[in-house]
């Protein structure tokens, strides 16, 4: 039996992994846009009520 890992198993798995990274990575940089986007807004909102 042979023990060797074929390529297109190796390239595979990079793939995966990098699609996830990937996605983690614009699913983190937009929830961290909503949420300054939330904090200007109220900043904005409370500095024009005094």
């Amino acid at each position: 039996m042979e023990t060797t890992i074929p390529i297109y198993n190796v390239l595979a798995v990079t793939a995966l992994v990098l699609l996830v990274t990937v996605t983690g990575g614009v699913i983190y940089l937009t929830l961290a846009d909503w949420r300054d986007r939330r904090r200007q807004d109220r900043d904005k909102r409370s500095r024009s009520r005094r």
